[in-house]
């Protein structure tokens, strides 16, 4: 059976090394220090004082997270622009994961109006470049130390159309928010269309399984209007 190679010039990135198990005893013992675990906790290190020290005077921001692979051809990327456009306009920083396509649309609204604008981009083939509408740029290594300055720094989500890394922002933010171990900020879907067949597992057979609350369906909000965006927002920030 062939096996599946590694594309030619694309290495293992930081959270693959991570997350590999202990080499076997077998090995030699004189590794190099800078491919092993301490080494690695103290570049984690660096990336979260770096955020910290980046974001800690942010004004109140809303996190917006969406599709890399729909661009400025698809009806999303203008709402996502026209929605942190007027965010922006009402005094809030926006952060979003400083790649292209609808997280490029988020940036680009506040960048426009003068807002403050966050890229938090990671290391990938498949984003190797940030967008350019970025007041604040930072570069991980790893997902958990990004998806950190997501959650530390944002009083809200707001959820554009997205795939897998979209759904996992998606759904920490309601793990989180349903365990009460962040304040329950809005977490906003944008497009109903695509949104409302997972609304409808969730409350269909999500729900009569007993697996969520009735009350857990209540945790998000789903609009197509960037004005509703904001009016959520400040319903719930008192901003």
């Amino acid at each position: 059976m062939e096996t599946s190679k590694k594309p030619v010039g694309i290495r293992d990135h930081e959270d693959k090394e991570l997350l590999q198990p202990p080499a076997p005893k077998e090995e030699p013992r004189r590794a190099d220090f800078t491919t092993q675990d301490p080494w690695r906790i103290l570049r984690i290190q660096g990336e979260i004082v770096e955020g910290f020290d980046a974001l800690s005077r942010l004004p109140k921001a809303i996190a917006v997270f969406g599709s890399a692979r729909l661009g400025p051809d698809s009806p999303y990327y203008e709402a996502c622009r026209e929605s942190t456009r007027r965010l922006a306009e009402a005094g809030y920083a926006i952060i979003t994961g400083g790649g292209p396509g609808l997280m490029a649309a988020g940036n680009q609204g506040a960048f426009e109006v003068g807002g403050t604008s966050v890229g938090c981009s990671i290391e990938l083939p498949q984003e190797p470049v940030a967008n350019a509408y970025q007041t604040i740029a930072l570069r991980f290594r790893y997902f958990f130390v990004r998806k950190l300055m997501f959650v530390k720094y944002a009083v809200g989500f707001l959820i554009f159309p997205g795939g897998y890394g979209t759904l996992d922002e998606l759904f920490e933010a309601l793990t989180l928010v349903q365990t009460n171990k962040i304040e329950h900020f809005p977490i906003i879907l944008f497009g109903t269309a695509y949104w409302q067949p997972l609304i409808d597992w969730l409350k269909g057979p999500v729900l009569k399984a007993g697996c969520i609350g009735r009350e857990d369906v209540e945790l998000f909000s789903v609009t197509d209007d960037p004005q509703a965006v904001v009016d959520l927002v400040k319903q719930t920030t008192g901003n």
